[in-house]
This record gives structure tokens, C-alpha cells and sequence, in this order.
């Protein structure tokens, strides 16, 4: 290589590396931020995770405390002294529901409507909520009511369809409507998601009102 292309070539890397640092004195910054975000970013997630973990044990651990009464009226009030919003709210009045249902049902529908009304619960814990309460004895909804709150729930992809559909279905019966109680038991029947012990209900029921259990 001559004299002229060696020179030539130093001044070549020499402007490169001018370039360079002027690009990274002028843009440097950015990859500064960027690093900074990232970083910050999985503090943040890191820091709510472990937020997130330690709510959940507290609630989990309020819950046992509060069960762990042998007197009713000590565990509800136990209940409902644990701290709890969204989810973990649902869970609490699911319980606080269950504790109540057969002794006091009226309140067990105002624990149970809490849940259905809040927009901070996921729709699955609502949905719940409203099968418990057309479940719940001697709560007075009327019949034709809880047709209306279960009818939703059974349309496709519903998370809790075919329970709904058994419910709505015993709703059928209670009013003398044999022939769509008979539709709801045999698409409950047929479904390939239905259960072999509710399926067995569906064919019982079906049989009781005079239908056959291989009918569609």
C-alpha cells in the first residue's frame, strides 16, 4: 500500500470516528433514556408484583383469621372487617353469602347484588354472583326475574352457561313451563362441556317431565 493510500485511509477513520462522536454526543442521550426506561420499567413491574403477592397473602390470610371463629355472627363480622376491593371483594361477599344463606337469605342477597352491581369486579365474579343468587332459598326475586338474570349468562362462551342452564331450567319447571325446561335440559345434556354427573341430572329431569333422554 502506498504512502498516499495509507494517508488516505487514516483520514478516512479519522472522520468515521469524528462522525461517530459527534453522533453519539448529539444522540447519546436517546440510548441513555431508553436504558433508564427499561430499567425503571422492570422496577416498576417488579416492585407491583411483589405489591400484588403480598395484598393477595394479607386477604388470604384476613380470610382464614375470619373463618377460623366457631360462632357465625363472629365469622361474618370478621369477614367484613377484612380490607378487599375487585376481585378480591367478590370472594369476600361469596363467602360473607354463603355464611348467611340459609339462616338470614335476605342478607345473603344484599352481599351477593353488591357484587353483581360493582364495575370493579371482573364479569366472571358478577356472573357468579347472580347464579348464587338465584340459587340462594327464599330470596324473593321473582321467577320471571330470575329468567331475566340467568339468560344472559347462557349464551355462548359464557363462563358459567351450563350451570345457568340447569338453573334456568328448574326456574321452567317451577313455573309449569315443561316444554322449555325440556329444551334447556336436553341442550345441557348434549353440550360436550356438560359435566357426566350434570349430565345425568339433565336425563333424570328430562325423564321426571315425561320426555326420553335420547330426545334433542
Amino acid at each position: 500500500m502506498s504512502n498516499t493510500d495509507s494517508f488516505i485511509n487514516e483520514v478516512t477513520e479519522e472522520v468515521r470516528k469524528d462522525r461517530v462522536n459527534a453522533l453519539v454526543r448529539r444522540y447519546g442521550w436517546i440510548a441513555v433514556v431508553v436504558v433508564l426506561a427499561i430499567v425503571g420499567s422492570a422496577a416498576a413491574w417488579e416492585w407491583r408484583a411483589a405489591q400484588a403477592r403480598s395484598q393477595a397473602q394479607a386477604f388470604g390470610d384476613g380470610l382464614i383469621a375470619a373463618l377460623s371463629s366457631d360462632e357465625s355472627g363472629a365469622r361474618l363480622a370478621a369477614l367484613e372487617s377484612v380490607p378487599a376491593t375487585g376481585d378480591a371483594f367478590a370472594v369476600r361477599q361469596l363467602i360473607a353469602a354463603a355464611e348467611v344463606a340459609s339462616d338470614d337469605p335476605g342478607a345473603a342477597e344484599g352481599f351477593l347484588r353488591a357484587v353483581m352491581s360493582d364495575t370493579g369486579v371482573s364479569p366472571r365474579y358478577r356472573d357468579l354472583a347472580t347464579i348464587r343468587l338465584v340459587m340462594v332459598p327464599d330470596v324473593p326475586v321473582l321467577s320471571t326475574d330470575r329468567i331475566a338474570l340467568l339468560e344472559p349468562l347462557t349464551v355462548a362462551g359464557a363462563p358459567f352457561r351450563l350451570t345457568a342452564l340447569e338453573q334456568k331450567a328448574l326456574v321452567h319447571v317451577e313455573r309449569g313451563e315443561t316444554a322449555l325446561a325440556l329444551a334447556d335440559l336436553a341442550t345441557l345434556r348434549d353440550d360436550v362441556g356438560t359435566s357426566a354427573a350434570m349430565r345425568d341430572r339433565a336425563a333424570q329431569l328430562i325423564v321426571a317431565l315425561g320426555g326420553l333422554p335420547d330426545e334433542s
